[in-house]
């Protein structure tokens, strides 16, 4: 494996929790940040808008999605409006549809093609992509998250898929690839291979990064050590 200095492929967070991200942030190698309604609740975060601010008062030079959390399309583009004057490098994270499997593919055009930076979410299928850029196309900057994690967690290799939502995205360069929820650092690799743009990762699969190289040999000998350390805390006896 490439060590991660040579990776084309642009590394962003997935998070909300301050302390994490800001740590990140200190980090010139992570590209960007997202996050979500799910990552915010288990933060324990209770004000959208000041989380949101408080993070975007350091954060001021990096990509960073915030996520409406509407399920009715006129109020998810009040909130997506509200969402991008917060700053400049805001995206505004849509879900594919609502929980009614309605598209929300013509909010989507309406936001980006007003000058709205979108992150459309929640992507599993090669249609949903179809559908999605076709709506971006000639909008703002703009990114598709297929999360490539979840098609791998029903047992289907993610990677056909990838290699040709990257294929479909070519003809509009203000369009980048997000392969989200990844599970293991490997596909990081796999990733930059097809040509993704982005992968966006929780921090404890980018501090795996740091393993990038190791002997497996010295890995092998460290996981006995391991073994060997919490039996003795354990205190067994036979």
């Amino acid at each position: 494996m490439k060590p991660p200095v040579t990776l084309k492929i642009k590394l962003f967070a997935d998070g909300a929790e301050k302390k994490s991200m800001l740590e990140l942030y200190a980090d010139p190698s992570i590209r960007g940040f997202t996050t979500n309604p799910t990552l915010m609740h288990k933060a324990g975060i209770t004000d959208y808008q000041a989380f949101a601010r408080d993070i975007l008062s350091v954060i001021t030079d990096r990509p960073i999605s915030f996520e409406v959390f509407a399920d009715e399309f006129d109020e998810m583009e009040r909130q997506a409006r509200i969402i991008a004057t917060w700053g400049s490098n805001v995206y505004v994270k849509i879900p594919v549809t609502n929980t009614r499997r309605e598209s929300a593919c013509g909010l989507i055009q309406r936001l980006s093609h007003a000058g709205i930076k979108v992150n459309v979410t929640a992507i599993l299928t090669l249609d949903q992509v179809s559908q999605v850029v076709e709506a971006l196309a000639g909008g703002a900057p703009s990114n598709v998250s297929v999360f490539a994690g979840r098609i791998a967690d029903t047992g289907v290799d993610p990677v056909p898929a990838m290699q040709e939502a990257v294929r479909m995205l070519r003809p509009h360069p203000q369009i980048e690839l997000i392969w989200a929820s990844p599970r293991e650092l490997l596909n990081v690799f796999q990733a930059d291979a097809i040509g993704c743009h982005i992968i966006t990762a929780t921090p404890d699969v980018l501090k795996k990064l740091s393993l990038v190289g190791k002997d497996l040999a010295e890995y092998s000998l460290d996981t006995v050590k391991m073994f060997a350390d919490d039996a003795a805390k354990s205190g067994f006896t036979l």
